[in-house]
């Protein structure tokens, strides 16, 4: 389908992000990483002579590549982002501004009208808003955002269901030290202990499941009608955000077209052949005590949710348990996934 990789860049490339995407991208077959960007500290360094923070080992194509400066001029025109959301508002929009495509793993522009919060399986429409956000900003480019971590195992999940309509979410996390970045959470503050707080988690949960699942109409989003309460906690686990989630639905299925539903869901990313795609994106398991960080997070590169404890709630219809990968589905492996389904639907002329 692709002729020839095309080349992308990462911005915040020396970050804990910066550095899945690196591993992403290496060896992609519609990709090829051809600019690294970073602060001041990095610029002018070789990769290689910059800490690598991942189990993996390092790409060798991006040893001797030399780190820029977080600005537009030589870059790619297609960019992605693991830039922190203290910097990306303002390098963000300068490169959209000079012509790039930022797809961008940060929050600072998730919940603007014209900008699209995508999950490809769930709400592939919403990339629709893309020429509405270049004529309202007056750029030539335009930025696409993942959601929040926390936010894709759920909504993957609803998405799944969504014909039997979900009125009322209850969701607590068990959410993975990576997800708070490089050097994380204080070894003090989670050995042996849970953190029952994560600064504007759960109003992202909150705000960001609405407008995923929302309906696209004619210049905006309209959120989704469903209520969700979030409870986030920080638990000591490296990779994998581990979610507990009661769902009241307004045409309740039987126990088992629920898990039919999960099972059966595909959706535009696995019918054009998206790489980063995962061949079946929700994955039912049925033993008793999965799915587990340590077992389970790993699987299907990190691109698929998995649920299991699927069962009746005595308060709303169901309850199960879904974990999804935080770095990888959860942030940069989104992302990757974003800018696939965007050259498949040929927005990049």
């Amino acid at each position: 389908m692709v002729s020839r990789r095309l080349d992308v860049g990462i911005l915040g490339a020396t970050g804990m992000v910066g550095q899945q995407f690196i591993m992403q991208l290496a060896n992609h077959p519609w990709f090829r990483i051809a600019w690294l960007g970073a602060s001041e500290r990095s610029e002018g360094k070789k990769y290689r002579d910059l800490a690598w923070r991942l189990s993996a080992p390092r790409p060798a194509e991006v040893d001797d590549m030399v780190v820029e400066a977080a600005a537009p001029g030589r870059a790619p025109r297609i960019m992605f982002s693991g830039l922190d959301s203290k910097v990306a508002g303002e390098i963000e929009r300068e490169f959209a501004a000079a012509g790039h495509f930022v797809v961008s793993n940060a929050r600072n522009y998730r919940m603007e009208q014209f900008v699209p919060l995508l999950v490809p399986e769930v709400n592939p429409d919403h990339l629709k808003l893309i020429p509405l956000q270049q004529q309202a900003k007056g750029w030539k480019g335009a930025i696409v955002t993942n959601p929040n971590c926390a936010t894709v195992p759920l909504v993957m999940a609803l998405a799944a269901a969504r014909h039997f309509e979900p009125a009322r979410v209850m969701i607590s996390t068990m959410q993975a030290v990576s997800g708070a970045g490089y050097p994380g959470v204080a070894s003090l503050d989670i050995l042996s202990n849970l953190v029952p707080f994560i600064d504007g988690e759960e109003e992202k949960i909150q705000t960001e499941s609405l407008k995923i699942m929302g309906t696209l109409q004619t210049d905006r989003v309209v959120p989704h009608p469903m209520v969700v309460s979030a409870q986030t906690t920080r638990v000591p686990v490296i990779n994998g955000h581990t979610e507990t989630i009661s769902v009241q639905f307004t045409n309740k299925p039987s126990l088992e077209d629920l898990k039919a539903a999960f099972r059966g869901f595909t959706a535009k990313p696995q019918q054009l052949g998206c790489p980063s795609a995962p061949k079946q994106p929700v994955q039912v398991m049925d033993e008793p005590n999965r799915p587990q960080p340590r077992l389970d997070v790993e699987r299907e590169g990190g691109m698929a949710v998995f649920i299991g404890r699927v069962r009746p709630c005595p308060v709303f219809d169901y309850k199960f348990v879904a974990l999804g990968h935080n770095t990888v589905r959860g942030a940069a492996g989104a992302a990757v996934l974003n800018a696939e389904l965007m050259l498949a639907e040929k927005l990049f002329d």
